[in-house]
């Protein structure tokens, strides 16, 4: 699928591109439902996001919730970074 961007709060339409079936984009998509599923219902009150690109030269963080969270979802993003590089060796 893909995003037609809309104004700034607005509502945005998915719409179908063909693309092949990828077990990796299916858990990435089944992973971010699961979050929305638990913000809409209210358990969520801070999330961050670390997303990489394709070619892995590009690394992002996205963050919200509380301002106080800040502090705990960076160190939770640097013990997860550190375990994912231990287990690259």
């Amino acid at each position: 699928m893909r995003l037609d961007k809309g104004p700034a709060g607005s509502a945005i339409r998915l719409r179908a591109v063909d693309a092949p079936a990828d077990e990796n984009v299916a858990s990435m998509i089944a992973v971010l439902q699961e979050q929305l599923k638990l913000a809409r219902e209210g358990k969520l009150r801070s999330l961050a996001v670390v997303s990489v690109s394709t070619d892995g030269a590009s690394i992002g963080t996205q963050w919200s919730g509380t301002p106080e969270d800040l502090a705990g979802l960076i160190g939770k993003l640097t013990v997860l970074t550190h375990d994912l590089m231990a287990a690259r060796r």
